[in-house]
């Protein structure tokens, strides 16, 4: 079996053993889909900003890099950010950085706005198939920027950006966060129709009002930005990252795969409602708690059958977890991924742990075995990989993730975090 899937000697891996039931508590930090947006908005003023609660994750150190490379210094002392902008920024986001992370695409907002013109290499990122940049492109000419590409770069420019009416086809969070960050410094009233209403936009537009902006209807499907036209109108800001709902879906799914009772402290019962009911549909006793989410699994749990929608509706990023659990309840459960195409590579990976699944376009049929066992698997991208590590709590024997760099990206060191509850987690 090895030598159909070989290891990569030089590899960072995650090996599970599995059999222990979670217990205790497990803290859950900033969120990674906030924090990279919090500190391209830094890019709109000059000042020295703060960050609080920001993930240790190799996300944020891409995100500081570009930065960087803009002209701006970045320190971290703990948990906090200091990001000090200067009078002059140099606005290019270049390839070597930009090509390792998607969210990176999210600078193009605030560096039109701040200096008239932009020039940001094609992302990279997790590999699940395209996710095209139509609509920031489409958003952001609805203000006045004209674009080309050449080269592997996007350029925009446009001296003076004019508010106007933006209709999105979809409610996309990337495009959203970039029209609010173009907008805050445009001229005249923005209103974004079909806006994206996650948690993480909330939190990107309290610290824009912080930093001077008029931005109301976060959270709704509208919402109007007045301008603040002028070189002076907006300022430094200090802000504290909201919790990671994906982090706690996360541990969610540890214990619901491998039994037992945590609390996730920190976590948002708020942002997470659905999510919530559809572990409690399997059977897990789940409520919010004053530090956060308890939950209890005392048996195993029973199918359901769930699809991806936009916020407030499961996360695209919940589905991984979700397919995992799925593997090991009792009885037929159909997922269908109605966001994003080619999002069930890892499924293969699975079914090397036994699980039973049938993938149909964007579905995936998922009949639960009694138990998975331990097999060497590979993670190609965040979720996924998280997903399989969950997976192996709930085998039989030795789980090995390899690639588990692509886990590092979103979670700051999850093997320590699930060691604390009692799950058997280590390196090699």
């Amino acid at each position: 079996m090895a030598e159909e899937h070989p290891l990569p000697e030089a590899s960072p891996q995650l090996v599970v053993r599995g059999g222990a039931r979670l217990e205790g508590t497990i803290r859950v930090g900033g969120a990674k889909n906030s924090a990279l947006k919090l500190m391209a908005a830094t890019l709109l003023a000059e000042g020295s900003y703060r960050l609080r609660n920001v993930p240790r994750i190799t996300d944020v150190e891409l995100m500081s890099d570009l930065l960087r490379a803009t002209g701006c210094a970045v320190e971290r002392d703990g948990d906090q950010l200091t990001i000090v902008v200067p009078s002059v920024i140099e606005p290019v986001a270049p390839y070597e950085i930009v090509e390792q992370f998607r969210a990176s695409i999210v600078v193009l907002g605030p560096m039109l706005a701040r200096c008239g013109e932009a020039r940001v290499a094609l992302p990279g990122g997790d590999d699940f198939g395209p996710r095209p940049i139509d609509m920031h492109v489409r958003g952001l000419t609805e203000l006045g920027a004209e674009f080309d590409t050449a080269h592997g770069y996007i350029h925009a420019r446009c001296p003076n950006l004019l508010g106007a009416r933006v209709l999105l086809e979809f409610p996309s969070v990337g495009a959203t966060e970039n029209l609010l960050m173009a907008s805050v410094r445009a001229k005249g009233t923005t209103t974004i129709d079909n806006a994206a209403r996650e948690p993480e936009i909330i939190d990107l537009c309290e610290m824009l009002n912080k930093m001077g902006a008029q931005i109301s209807g976060a959270g709704s499907s509208t919402i109007t930005i007045e301008g603040v036209d002028g070189a002076d109108a907006l300022h430094c800001a200090d802000h504290s990252v909201v919790s990671d709902r994906i982090e706690a879906a996360t541990y969610l799914a540890a214990v619901a795969i491998a039994g037992g009772e945590i609390i996730v402290e920190g976590a948002r019962h708020d942002h997470m409602v659905m999510l919530c009911q559809k572990l409690g549909d399997m059977g897990m006793r789940i409520s919010p708690d004053a530090h956060g989410i308890w939950a209890l699994v005392p048996r195993r749990l029973r199918s359901v059958d769930c699809s991806t929608l936009p916020y407030p509706g499961l996360a695209t990023d919940f589905k991984p977890f979700l397919v995992s659990l799925l593997a090991t309840a009792e009885g037929v459960g159909i997922v269908t991924e109605n966001l994003f195409s080619g999002r069930f590579r890892y499924i293969d990976e699975l079914r090397r742990m036994g699980a039973d699944i049938r993938t149909d376009s964007h579905h995936a049929v998922v009949r639960g075995v009694e138990r998975l066992s331990g097999a060497p698997v590979r993670a190609h991208d965040i979720r996924a990989g998280a997903a399989l590590l969950i997976a192996g709590l709930g085998a039989e024997g030795t789980t090995v993730v390899a690639d588990a760099h692509h886990i590092a990206r979103g979670y700051d060191d999850i093997a320590a975090k699930l060691r604390g509850v009692g799950a058997d987690v280590g390196t090699s």
